[in-house]
């Protein structure tokens, strides 16, 4: 009687890991999509950093030809971007400053 026991947990054990085996080359499959594509984002933003760099390039030699100093240019654009970002995050907390004024009436 304690064979038929044994054999019985022996077979769970044997499905479960079977069903482990069969996750784990899901698992195997899907990582190396992910490779795939990991790969394959990395090969187009490196084109897309070329094409950026070669317009940049570009742009900067039609600014020098024109007088046109690009880096000042490309500085205030950071200054008011970094402006708007720190004008965000006041409106942000003045929210939070209303609704506490809000809770404390």
């Amino acid at each position: 009687m304690g064979f038929g026991s044994t054999a019985k947990k022996l077979q769970q054990v044997a499905d479960m890991a079977e069903d482990v085996y069969a996750r784990l080359n899901q698992l195997r499959e899907q990582v190396s999509e992910m490779r795939e594509t990991v790969i394959e984002t990395q090969s187009r933003v490196d084109d897309l950093d070329r094409e950026l760099a070669e317009q940049r390039a570009l742009l900067e030699a039609l600014a020098e030809e024109r007088g046109i100093d690009a880096t000042a240019i490309t500085a205030e654009v950071h200054v008011v971007d970094a402006e708007e970002g720190a004008a965000e995050g006041d409106s942000d907390t003045d929210d939070e400053d209303a609704a506490d004024a809000t809770t404390d009436a």
